[in-house]
């Protein structure tokens, strides 16, 4: 016999079915695969039911559940020659993958719904798995089941864990009388909003009958939503149906209104029940961590402890103050001893609560320990890590990673995709962003409100103002933020007048503007020298939508009249805003117009309002230096320079990105560390000479007083940003658009030499500074020398 194939001797007779009653017992009591080995080893010895359907079946399900390999289960499947339906179906359910030739040649129900199921519980976003489960749909719509909703149930549940909510909405959809399963399943997986605007339809239809799981999910929906007025009406629905004592509900009622924060109504339901569990012990305790009452949080978990629970993981994700990081540095400390103390540490959900908070407590190496040490990594921590380098702005490392994930064919969801178009953004990497929409595109990802929001900012972040309208335009269901991010684009590009016509288009939609909005839409005046609009948009904030500014509105405001040379308004507007709004920032931007407008009288004060709130910024004493210098004020400039050495304080050096294909090449000034920096320095002879006879002169009034006229124009013309355009015009074709990216205001000199250089080669420049885009061509900037 060939140990390969695995042959089965007909059945011995069994009179009175007591050796079949005895094996199945046998079967259920095995505890690890040899004892299965041995019963199967005296089944194929005494030739008693190898070939009976029932012990086979049961006895493949009891090798699945001790985590046979596949290949022992097909191995075993494959010996029966002629194997029924309950037996093909035991074996979809048990298998990690979906073998579609399995289903058939009498495929049922049962067949489809275990497929499903088991490739819903094996599927860790592998790019192949979606394949998989638009196969089976297939298969299951062709066999006639596309109504069942049995079947609809568990595909349904498979789209949501592939995040791909579009798909399994069209699976409900195709059900013309859903059940309260499937009505169940729909609500487990929709976002918050949409899932209670699935509840109310599911009532208004009245078709089924809610159950608790119904309300469970619909408080958990209204949670997510913050949407108390919601969770109160479900609240009630629960009561007058008499499903409200249910402790899952009870739970459910909880964590609704402590995470809308009122924790007098959570800790009222947890003091009712009798005998709370470690259910609800762990949703007031995640109550109290959301609403940042860690201290109260930590002794309801050392209560918990003390009444003889044992945590689990959900416990120590609750307890674990994610939400309240600032201050608790030892307690995080602490708990992740707990979590290893307590052999928890390799618990997904556990070790992503503990990277998210070493994340937001910026230490990223003690993050990415936690995440490196994960044997399965879920896709919520794939994301906690790629958010956390975002929003700490690692925006190389979060890119870098999401490469991983790309090269290890992990596929990502929206929040992935959502937090590495934020990386490319903040990098001004449009290449990288491009190669992102490329693999939302081929993977097919769901492009949700938020992926499309992520575009927009991109695109728009990354000098393609265009593109981020024509995606804007081809939203169906655009939130605020997705209005937000194309006004703030419009103001980043300087092209206020559009903003402003996209803000009126925003509330003849009926959206109601929020605070971002609005500074979005001043931002965009300030840019676009729109005074006397982004004044009245300030008063419609404050005046009509009761907005109190906060420090970034005061800012905008400050630096739209300062911009347009209203020194002595904006010091004004300035008195008259609250204490608590006034920070760096305000005096800031009076004093960088007190440097365009050349006002030293202004900026002595700007400046020392700066030294007083924000000592260590040598930004500041720059410009004040720079200041003093314009003006021949050359003993003033030395002792502001004197301080700032004194203090130790070191100016941000200035340095310029450009894309060339995919590789990004960084110059800083003078800088001879770029393989062709002869090249570059030569032609960069040749084209100062064109800009020359253009028209061009140097402007050196913010360079050092101290060193003669034609150093201080040596100084300016080996600016990072004229070394980056010079290796772009070296590097591609006549005609092509030339990027680069500067990480501080580009200063006037450079300015004015980019519109000359333009000019001369009839080129198209974007340039991106520390505050705007600059375009440049045919010697004029669209930014009208406004900036």
């Amino acid at each position: 016999m060939s140990p390969s194939r695995l042959v089965l001797p007909p059945p011995a007779g069994d009179p009175g079915g007591g050796l079949r009653r005895s094996y199945l017992r046998l079967v259920a009591l095995s505890s690890t695969p040899r004892h299965l080995d041995q019963l199967l080893a005296v089944s194929l010895a005494s030739g008693h039911y190898a070939l009976d359907p029932a012990p086979a079946t049961a006895l493949l399900l009891r090798y699945a559940s001790l985590r046979a390999p596949p290949s022992h289960l097909l191995r075993l499947f494959r010996a029966f020659p002629c194997p029924d339906r309950f037996l093909r179906n035991a074996l979809l359910r048990s298998l990690p993958s979906l073998r579609p030739h399995l289903l058939f040649p009498s495929p049922d129900s049962f067949s489809f719904a275990f497929a499903a199921t088991s490739l819903s519980s094996s599927c860790s976003s592998r790019g192949n798995d979606a394949a998989a489960a638009r196969t089976l749909h297939g298969l299951s719509v062709a066999a006639g089941y596309a109504a069942d909703t049995f079947v609809a149930s568990a595909l349904a549940k498979l789209y949501f864990k592939l995040s791909r909510g579009d798909d399994a909405r069209k699976v409900f959809d195709t059900v013309p009388s859903p059940d309260t399963i499937l009505w169940n399943t729909l609500l487990a997986g929709l976002p918050g909003s949409e899932a209670l605007e699935a509840f109310v339809r599911m009532v208004d239809a009245g078709r089924v009958r809610p159950d608790s799981t119904t309300l469970a999910s619909s408080l958990r929906a209204a949670a997510e939503a913050s949407h108390m007025a919601m969770g109160r009406c479900v609240h009630g629905y629960g009561v007058k149906c008499g499903l409200a004592e249910h402790e899952h509900v009870v739970t459910g009622l909880m964590s609704l209104y402590s995470k809308c924060g009122d924790m007098d109504s959570a800790q009222f339901l947890f003091d009712r029940m009798d005998n709370p569990d470690l259910v609800a012990y762990n949703a007031l305790i995640s109550g109290y961590s959301v609403n940042g009452m860690v201290e109260s949080s930590v002794e309801l978990f050392k209560e918990l402890t003390a009444s003889g629970w044992r945590p689990n993981s959900s416990t120590l994700v609750a307890v674990i103050p994610v939400y309240s990081p600032f201050g608790h540095e030892l307690l995080a400390r602490c708990l992740h001893a707990f979590v290893v103390k307590a052999r928890l540490d390799a618990d997904a959900l556990v070790s992503t609560a503990l990277t998210t908070l070493y994340c937001r407590l910026n230490d990223m190496e003690s993050a990415r320990s936690i995440f490196d040490a994960m044997l399965e990594k879920t896709m919520e921590s794939w994301n906690a890590m790629i958010s956390g380098y975002a929003q700490n702005g690692l925006t190389e490392m979060a890119v870098a990673l999401f490469q991983l994930m790309q090269e290890l064919n992990v596929q990502p969801n929206p929040i992935t995709i959502s937090s590495t178009l934020s990386a490319c953004a903040h990098l001004g990497a449009l290449s990288l962003g491009k190669w992102v929409h490329r693999i939302i595109s081929k993977e097919k990802l769901e492009l949700n409100v938020y992926v499309m929001t992520a575009l927009i900012d991109m695109y728009a972040k990354c000098g393609s103002i265009a593109e981020a309208r024509s995606i804007f335009d081809r939203m169906d269901n655009k939130n605020v933020v997705s209005w937000n991010a194309m006004i703030s684009g419009y103001g980043l590009h300087g092209q206020g007048a559009e903003a402003l016509k996209l803000y009126k288009d925003m509330l003849d939609a009926r959206i109601l503007p929020t605070s971002s909005t609005f500074l979005s839409v001043i931002y965009a005046c300030s840019h676009g020298g729109l005074v006397d609009e982004g004044q009245k948009v300030f008063r419609v904030m404050t005046n009509e939508y009761r907005i109190t500014p906060g420090i970034e509105h005061c800012t905008c405001m400050v630096d739209l009249l300062g911009r347009a040379g209203k020194l002595n308004e904006a010091l004004e507007l300035i008195s008259e805003f609250p204490q608590s709004a006034i920070g760096p920032g305000v005096w800031g931007a009076l004093l960088g117009a007190c440097m365009v407008h050349k006002n030293s009288d202004l900026a002595k004060l700007a400046s020392q309002k700066l030294f007083e709130l924000d000592s260590e910024n040598a930004g500041y004493y720059v410009l004040l230096s720079n200041l003093y210098t314009s003006k021949k004020h050359y003993s003033e400039a030395a002792v502001v320079r004197q301080e700032a050495k004194t203090r130790k304080l070191v100016k941000t050096p200035g340095c310029t990105l450009i894309e060339i294909g995919d590789r990004p090449h960084v110059f800083m000034a003078g800088d001879h560390l770029h393989p062709q920096s002869e090249a570059i320095y030569s032609y960069l002879e040749r084209l100062t000479a064109k800009m020359i006879e253009a028209g061009y002169q140097p402007v050196t009034e913010a360079a050092l007083y101290d060193v003669e006229e034609e150093e201080k124009e040596h100084m300016v013309k080996v600016h990072s940003e004229k070394l980056a355009i010079a290796f772009g015009l070296l590097s591609t074709e006549p005609g092509t658009e030339i990027r680069i990216i500067k990480n501080l205001r580009v200063c006037l000199d450079c300015h004015n030499a980019t519109k000359f250089i333009s000019k001369v080669t009839q080129r198209l420049i974007v340039v991106r500074d520390a505050s705007r885009f600059h375009h440049f061509r045919d010697g004029v900037c669209s930014c009208g020398d406004y900036w």
